[in-house]
Parts: C-alpha cells; sequence; structure tokens
C-alpha cells in the first residue's frame, strides 16, 4: 500500500473497515494512520476484541461527526453458548456460571423480552465509564462493579438456528446496545447461562460490511470516501443546500433561522423519507417545508459539507462547522 501524500488537514473522510477477529478497535486504526500520513484518526462504535466485521473508521475533519456515526443503528449477527457465562461473557474470560442449555422453545418463549425498548447493564468489562474510570480496568483490578441499567432499543431480535448448545442469533438494534449483554439475557430467562461465541457487525445505519475492505487491502487508501450528502444519507440525517450568504453566516458561527435553509422544497430532506408533509408544523410553515426535530446537514455549491445544525422548537443550533479554515475566504 501506498501512504497518503496529502496534506493532513486535507485528509478528511471515512472508510469502511472490516475489522479482524482477535484486535482491538483502536488497533485496527494503526495501518489507516500510516496509509493515510495522518494521527487524526478514530473509529464510530467500538467491536469487541474477538469480534469482527464493519467498523466506520474516520479521518481529519470527519471525526468531527463520531457521535451521529455511533448513535445510529447497527445490525449483528452472533453465536451464543447456552449453558456456560464467563466474567467478560465471550471467549476470553473465566467460567463464572454453568447451567442445562435451554431448548429451543425455552429460548424463543423469552425472546419478546428484549424486544422493543428495554433496559440493560453493560457487561463489567465494557468501556463504560464508573467513577470516572472505564469498567474494564477496575474489573481487571477486582472491583466489584454494579453495573447500571441503561436503555436501548432492540428493532429486531431473531433466533435464526439452534442445535443445542449453540444457537445463532440476528439483532437489530440502537446504538450503546451490547450483545454480549443481550446473550446473557436471553439465558438467564431462559433458565440458563450464556455468553457469546462469536460476533459479526454486519451494517451500521445504511453501510454495509459488503462494501468494507479489509485492512491490508491495496486499496484502503482510495477507500476513503468523502462527507458528502450520501453519507448522511446512511446515517438518516436530513440535508439542505445552503446559498452563499447563509454558508458564510455557518462558517463564522452567526444566528440562524430555520427561513435560511433554501431549497427546502427540493432538498434531499425531502427526498430522503426523513421528513413528511404532515409533519411540517407551524414552526416550519415560514419556509413551507418539512423540518424535523434532530439534526440536519447543510451543503453549498462552492464549499460542499458545510457542517451540522440542530432543529429543535422551532429554532437552529450548531453542532459542528465542517468546512476547512481556508476556505472562508472563497466565500
Amino acid at each position: 500500500m501506498r501512504r497518503n501524500s496529502q496534506n493532513n488537514q486535507d485528509v478528511s473522510g471515512y472508510i469502511l473497515l472490516n475489522k479482524r477477529p482477535g484486535i482491538s478497535s483502536f488497533d485496527s486504526l494503526g495501518v489507516i494512520k500510516k496509509n493515510l500520513g495522518t494521527r487524526k484518526v478514530g473509529h464510530a462504535g467500538t467491536l469487541d476484541r474477538f469480534a469482527q466485521g464493519l467498523l466506520i473508521v474516520l479521518a481529519g475533519r470527519a471525526t468531527k461527526l463520531a457521535p451521529w456515526f455511533s448513535s445510529s443503528s447497527k445490525v449483528y449477527r452472533g453465536t451464543v453458548l447456552f449453558g456456560e457465562e464467563t466474567s467478560t461473557l465471550d471467549g476470553e474470560g473465566e467460567v463464572i456460571a454453568r447451567a442445562a442449555p435451554p431448548s429451543r422453545e425455552e429460548i424463543e418463549r423469552v425472546l419478546p423480552e428484549f424486544s422493543g425498548d428495554i433496559l440493560q447493564a453493560p457487561p463489567s468489562y465494557s468501556a463504560v465509564h464508573v467513577k470516572g474510570e472505564r469498567a474494564h480496568v477496575l474489573a481487571r483490578r477486582g472491583v466489584a462493579l454494579v453495573m447500571e441499567k441503561r436503555p436501548v432499543t432492540v428493532y429486531k431480535l431473531v433466533l435464526d438456528a439452534y442445535t443445542r448448545p449453540l444457537g445463532e442469533i440476528t439483532v437489530h438494534c440502537s446504538g450503546g446496545t451490547y450483545i454480549r449483554s443481550l446473550a446473557r439475557d436471553i439465558a438467564l430467562a431462559a433458565g440458563s447461562r450464556g455468553r457469546l461465541v462469536s460476533l459479526t457487525r454486519v451494517s451500521i445505519g445504511d453501510f454495509s460490511l459488503e462494501d468494507a475492505v479489509l485492512p491490508d487491502d491495496d486499496a484502503l487508501v482510495s477507500a476513503l470516501r468523502p462527507i458528502d450528502k450520501a453519507a448522511l444519507a446512511g446515517l438518516g440525517i436530513p440535508v439542505f443546500d445552503i446559498d452563499e450568504k447563509t454558508a458564510r453566516a455557518v462558517l463564522h458561527g452567526r444566528p440562524l433561522a430555520p427561513r435560511d435553509l433554501l431549497g427546502a422544497a427540493g432538498s434531499s430532506a425531502a427526498n430522503s423519507g426523513t421528513a413528511d408533509s404532515g409533519a411540517a408544523g407551524s414552526s416550519a410553515a415560514d419556509f413551507g417545508s418539512p423540518l424535523l426535530p434532530g439534526p440536519l446537514g447543510v451543503f453549498s455549491a462552492g464549499l460542499g459539507f458545510v457542517g451540522m445544525l440542530d432543529y429543535q422548537e422551532g429554532l437552529l443550533s450548531y453542532r459542528c462547522v465542517y468546512a476547512r479554515e481556508e476556505s472562508h475566504a472563497g466565500i
């Protein structure tokens, strides 16, 4: 692979990476930093060391968009070993409990309990902060942890196959959901114990593992994609085109009103399926286009992606400005 010779500030975008099992998400970034020639690289949504699959890597200015990539829904396929639970809820920990594996009927009977909006306790061995430290750091020191339950959403949960004691599951869930915890809790509800044997993340938002490159792929550098309208569409975020005057206002952090978003009726938001005519409401009536509460991206003909805004209760606020500083003089 050939190292990118561009200036570090110009290396911005995202790569769909097929992470291999046995390496941490952080360590997976090393080869990308080397080949892009920049240290400003991060990932959106950690995959456990034993897991594999889609890891979205953000580079340069695109690291500003990590919160939106990380919070997107995800689809996983995993193998659950029923009858055994470990300290880490995967194959890397010590066995802490055993029980007879349940029948398929017993598993399927409890699956509805783990669909929809649920409360879930993260694993002790996780990156969740507890009193200012990572939970896995405390767990490795032998600190007894009580992990507080957090709200997550499971949109779809299917037991694809079961040959006792191994079950194959597919999970479509919100960001922040731990599949290791889900395996543990399903097994407990079925009167058994459980842990993950393997886990593959197959999608994040509309981004698919099928389009990902391996770390040693010769096309790694050319796989860097720009933050464009297609990228935000993959996250389900509506986008709007703005004119030169509004772009200048965004770059300088000036207050914006909904009417400043030009071309709303024909914007990508109207075509993305994220807005509908019944959702306009009085707050958006002044410029005649639906505008739903939440994040939105703004683009200009001269700058491309300008930044992220947030719309709440009739008001627009800034979340991040993406356009390069050196581009300000051109507007």
